[in-house]
């Protein structure tokens, strides 16, 4: 029987029990019996070959940009010997220093940055965005706020803006640029209140740079899209109550927060009425929080 099988080389019925090491066959059952175990288990059915593929496709890109800052790094070792006398790194802090002025455009105020701005660039940037990405209006929306928040910056102020006036700083903007703004917001329609929320959690987030940058491009657009539809915030007033307490360790998010929903209350006073029972009604037993929430009913009933 033992030769019998042998002859048709199946090992199929094993009767005697053999030791693995009585001949080379054994050893085959025993990796055919592995084998059959791990596909059946379903360990070694998973076919790996594509997504490493496209992980290490997604790696090489990154690598390669990562040695072309290395060569970039690697070209001046002679700027390492010139490091020596002391008197040479004085003029290249101080070019430096003179260029990031010139990057970051700080004026002394808003409104000589609004003096300052170039509206028909502005308007050649947007023309350019909608030719670009025809069918995305999101993205005109994100330029329009981008490129505002780029030009207008000022040093930062206190998140209320309590000593301005309730509807500064929308209320510094030019009837010409207003008219870009609103014509936008119009012909976006369909993504004003994703822009909302995007303006919204942007000023949330340069809210823990350490220099960050003044907010008020995405001020003036929440200002923009509120003044005519408020019920973008009364409508999701249960959302937003959830993102204030979120952040309620960080006073300074809260009333950034709590400002930009105020908002949509100075053009109807019923909205405004909506948004204080539903966020600022909550937090009138925060010590951090109360005042705002005192003044702006105040601001309301006047």
């Amino acid at each position: 029987m033992a030769a019998r099988a042998a002859g048709s080389g199946g090992w199929e019925v094993v009767k005697k029990g053999r030791r693995p090491g009585a001949s080379g066959g054994g050893r085959g059952v025993g990796g055919s019996d592995r084998r059959a175990l791990g596909e059946a288990n379903g360990v070694w059915k998973y076919d790996l070959s594509s997504p490493i593929q496209t992980t290490s496709t997604l790696y090489e890109r990154g690598f390669e940009k990562i040695m072309k800052r290395q060569n970039k790094e690697q070209v001046p070792p002679p700027v390492v010997e010139s490091k020596k006398p002391g008197n040479k790194k004085q003029p290249k802090k101080v070019t430096a220093v003179t260029s990031q002025n010139q990057k970051q455009g700080l004026f002394r105020s808003l409104e000589d940055a609004l003096k300052a701005l170039d509206v028909a660039a502005l308007k050649k940037e947007l023309d350019k965005s909608q030719s670009v990405f025809t069918g995305n209006p999101s993205v005109w929306l994100k330029d329009l706020a981008s490129y505002l928040n780029y030009k207008l910056q000022t040093p930062r102020i206190e998140p209320t803006l309590s000593q301005y006036p309730h509807d500064y700083p929308y209320s510094l903007v030019s009837q010409e640029l207003r008219g870009i703004i609103q014509g936008l917001l119009t012909k976006a329609a369909g993504s004003v209140e994703l822009f909302f929320d995007h303006c919204l959690f942007t000023m949330l987030q340069e809210l823990d740079k350490t220099p960050g940058e003044s907010l008020h491009g995405y001020r003036i657009c929440i200002q923009a899209i509120l003044q005519d539809r408020p019920k973008i915030v009364t409508s999701n007033l249960g959302k937003f109550l959830e993102l204030l307490r979120s952040h309620q360790s960080r006073p300074a998010k809260c009333l950034t927060i709590m400002w930009a929903l105020g908002q949509a209350g100075f053009a109807n006073l019923t909205e405004g009425l909506k948004v204080w029972l539903g966020i600022m009604l909550p937090v009138l037993g925060i010590k951090s929080l109360s005042p705002f929430a005192i003044a702006y009913l105040d601001r309301l009933l006047l």
